[in-house]
């Protein structure tokens, strides 16, 4: 603090200073000031404009009137070049006195010259009274309003056939997580007593109550999520940058006044925005009457919503390594819904950080977003990348794809053989293929069959930023990727040189090939976060895994959680867990609610905005 006070000082004693020098600078410029005041007086002063002339013919008729138009010409003459300095004659101005001069030069009489004296002075006079006009600006053109834009009526598509079923199961959600920027969805308030951000284990979000709300399904982006309802509404939460959650969230709030002396801690309010942090509908009016949703993903800054009829509609942007790389090709930030019109008969969505796939009711896919890590499956060339924003196909097998998901920077498809493909970026071997881990921006440009699970029938699969996991028909857990943060819940000493890569310290980095880990069974579904895992059981158990910094895997650590472990606290136990979401540094999970009917078994709930098809045993499959 010294430091600070001495430089303050210097600065007052070096402020004081530059005050007395200026001081001085304006005593000089005065002195100037008053010799240009006192230099009309001068009478030895040789006269050159016109009116001196004038003033020299009279005084060879008479030196009577000489005299008097002298006085006069002296006084009109010091008014004028007192004039002079405030208003600068125009040239147009100069230019006309020449002519009057030549004029009067010929005139010997009295009577013309008397004439022109009170004509100068006339002007001497005006030249006064439109001083303050002269520095007014000129008086502008009376601009014609215009006319107030018409808004540009929205025309929705019709409403197609229905070829997507809803879910039906209402669900208890339950967060974890940082939270600070809103996206656990717990509002701005403390609730008996417990803060809405560092929450350590798994909480019961009754801003998404079963009773009141009614989520069916969720999905989570890096720090923002979507859910859609029974009742056909779409909730939107977390950071709202680049209209991630479609509505306006403006709030004037947030600063605290620095002279209270309450108790920070004791304080309801934490000064997070409400807007943001509190799970709220976008509204109808952007999409078609009668619209009916029936899945809803996230991304890292945009949303996309699912019709039982095969539509898209979507909000937010895309992100390159540039920055914002935009929504369309015309529109940098959609901030609220808007029909995508080249996607129909769509079945099922999957978004990646800044990518999103589609699966539609031929087993086809498109792909469009960021595509600077090959995560769209076509190669997109840098002075054309605003095409990667136009949905395009994947060359995958036609007609056979049953299932979609994304990483971060890598895609998955699952044919209806079980059989998986990868592509997008391998330099951490998150697709599961050796052949370029390890080595720096190593992609897989097209889709590629992942021969390591070729002999099992592979039913869920998800990716995070640099590790995949997959669970196969007969229940088997597969984790695959990179390691350094138990991402793939292994410790170090268990992995070998036949399945993963170590550095030149000899440390594992990176479990190339896909391996089951033995310490779950009966998997039915998985949830990859950024760098943290989550297995779903047939019984309704979570284990989740990797890193928990923000206590993100719900084990109320900041420690990592090395291998597969039980999530059990009060909040969740004995409750049948379904399916559970991640983001960046938060997660969900999910479950079947007592306050809600519970449903025939034929449809459940997908968090990972992947696909929203189950099997019959009432999981996703």
């Amino acid at each position: 603090m010294a430091p600070r006070t001495k430089a303050s000082v210097n600065k007052t004693a070096a402020s004081t200073k530059k005050t007395s020098t200026t001081s001085t600078a304006v005593k000089k410029a005065t002195k100037p000031a008053k010799a240009a005041a006192a230099a009309p007086k001068k009478k030895e002063e040789p006269a050159t404009n016109g009116a001196s002339k004038k003033r020299k013919a009279r005084d060879e008729e008479t030196e009577a009137e000489s005299e008097a138009d002298t006085r006069k010409a002296k006084k009109s003459k010091t008014t004028e070049r007192a004039v002079k300095p405030a208003v600068k004659p125009s040239a147009k101005a100069k230019a006309t006195a020449k002519p009057k001069a030549a004029v009067a030069k010929p005139a010997a009489a009295a009577k013309p010259a008397a004439k022109a004296a009170p004509t100068k002075a006339k002007t001497t006079k005006r030249a006064k009274t439109e001083e303050p006009e002269d520095e007014k600006p000129a008086p502008k053109k009376p601009v014609k309003k215009a006319a107030p834009k018409k808004e540009k009526k929205v025309v929705h598509p019709e409403i197609g056939k229905k070829i997507n079923d809803a879910p039906t199961q209402i669900l208890d959600v339950y967060v974890f997580g940082e939270g600070s920027s809103g996206e656990l969805g717990l509002g701005s308030k403390r609730v008996n007593n417990k803060k809405p951000i560092d929450v350590k284990r798994p909480r019961l979000n009754d801003n998404l109550s079963a009773a009141n709300v009614g989520v069916v399904q969720i999905s989570c982006g890096g720090m923002h999520a979507v859910a859609l309802t029974h009742d056909n509404k779409i909730l939107t939460w977390g950071v709202n940058d680049q209209g991630a959650l479609g509505r306006d969230t403006n709030w004037d709030g947030g600063l605290r006044d620095m002279e209270d002396d309450s108790d920070s801690e004791d304080e309801d309010d934490t000064g997070i925005n409400p807007k943001e942090s509190t799970p709220t509908a976008v509204s109808d009016e952007h999409f078609a009457t009668g619209t009916k949703f029936v899945q809803v993903v996230a991304s890292d800054s945009a949303s996309f919503a699912l019709t039982e009829d095969g539509r898209v509609y979507g909000w937010g942007t895309f992100r390159s390594s540039d920055g914002i790389l935009g929504f369309s090709e015309t529109v940098k930030v959609q901030s609220t819904p808007v029909h995508v019109p080249s996607l129909k008969n769509i079945t099922a969505l999957a978004a990646g950080s800044n990518h999103v796939l589609a699966l539609d009711t031929k087993g086809n896919v498109v792909a469009w977003g960021c595509g600077q890590q090959n995560q769209l499956g076509r190669r997109i060339i840098e002075r054309n990348k605003m095409s990667s924003l136009i949905p395009q196909g994947v060359g995958l097998p036609r007609g056979k794809i049953v299932k979609i998901a994304c990483g971060s920077y890598h895609s998955f498809a699952i044919d209806n053989k079980g059989r998986v493909y990868g592509w997008g970026l391998n330099n951490f071997g998150e697709i599961g293929i050796e052949s370029n881990a390890g080595e720096d921006d190593a992609v897989i440009l097209r889709p590629a069959k992942l021969a390591s699970l070729e002999d099992y029938n592979i039913t869920d699969i998800d990716g995070g930023e640099h590790h995949s996991l997959a669970c196969a028909e007969d229940g088997e857990l597969f984790t695959w990727g990179r390691v350094d943060g138990y991402q793939v819940g292994f410790e170090f000493d268990k992995l070998n040189e036949d399945i993963a890569i170590y550095d030149e310290r000899g440390n594992a980095r990176i479990l190339f090939k896909p391996t089951v880990q033995p310490d779950v069974k009966d998997t039915v579904a998985v949830t990859a976060g950024t760098d943290n895992s989550f297995a779903i059981t047939s019984e309704g158990k979570v284990f989740s895994w990797g890193f928990s910094s923000n206590y993100q895997t719900g084990q109320g650590t900041i420690d990592d959680i090395h291998t597969p472990t039980l999530i059990d606290n009060t909040a969740i136990r004995g409750k049948k867990i379904i399916g559970a979401g991640a983001g960046g540094q938060y997660s969900v999970v999910f479950g079947e609610s007592d306050e809600a009917p519970k449903t025939n078994g034929v449809k459940t709930n997908g968090v990972h905005a992947h696909d929203d098809k189950e099997n019959e045993g009432g999981k996703k499959a």
